[in-house]
């Protein structure tokens, strides 16, 4: 089972009060702390982040831009949610992302959640943040969760009407965890044999 300390953070990538998306990581999250990790609801609404200018560093970015940077950071894993908009991702995420890179994602566990209002899904939306991920050296998760006609899906308490996509939501966040607390486990492991191969130091 992870550890207490790892953390697996839900980013969702829409700003609307009541937002399906966010209940829906929400729901991926409570299956990651089922599977012993700490776990953060990232609402976006909280950081008012500045519009991309393509730079990493610019001196004109607010404080809560570093803010989310440290924090997403700081976990190794990563739930994105989104809803789909013409056949892809949110410009809320797409810009929330841009405003990221390697520091905060590579080598990082990554889940996909997505809803839409339609019957067919968020599919093309998930597909387009697997590319993402990728991208972004990052481990996309085999497991991912698509939400049709997501109005129908949820109570107004945001719980999920359905045993089954409510199973699947907590799939993917139980995933994120326990993969990477194995990448996590392996990087020890790594060290622990290079320290022990390593040539006797004279000075010591």
């Amino acid at each position: 089972m992870p550890p207490e300390q790892s953390l697996v953070v839900g980013i969702s990538g829409s700003l609307r009060a009541g937002s399906y998306t966010t209940m829906a990581v929400a729901t991926a999250l409570r299956g990651a702390e089922e599977a012993g990790a700490s776990i953060r609801l990232i609402d976006l609404r909280d950081y008012r982040l500045p519009l991309s200018t393509g730079a990493t560093d610019d001196a004109t970015y607010p404080d809560s831009l570093k803010a989310l940077r440290e924090l997403v950071k700081s976990a190794s894993g990563i739930i994105l949610g989104t809803p789909e908009y013409h056949g892809s991702f949110s410009g809320v995420l797409k810009n929330a992302l841009d405003l990221m890179g390697f520091d905060e994602f590579e080598g990082k566990m990554i889940g996909l959640v997505g809803v839409s209002g339609g019957q067919i899904g968020a599919f093309d939306a998930l597909n387009s943040l697997r590319n993402v991920g990728r991208a972004l050296h990052a481990w996309v998760v085999p497991e991912q969760a698509s939400i049709p006609e997501a109005w129908k899906a949820f109570n107004a308490d945001g719980s999920v009407r359905n045993s089954q996509l409510n199973e699947r939501l907590k799939t993917v966040g139980r995933q994120v965890a326990r993969f990477a607390f194995l990448h996590a486990r392996e990087k020890d492991l790594a060290f622990v044999k290079a320290w022990e191969q390593a040539p006797p130091n004279p000075g010591g």
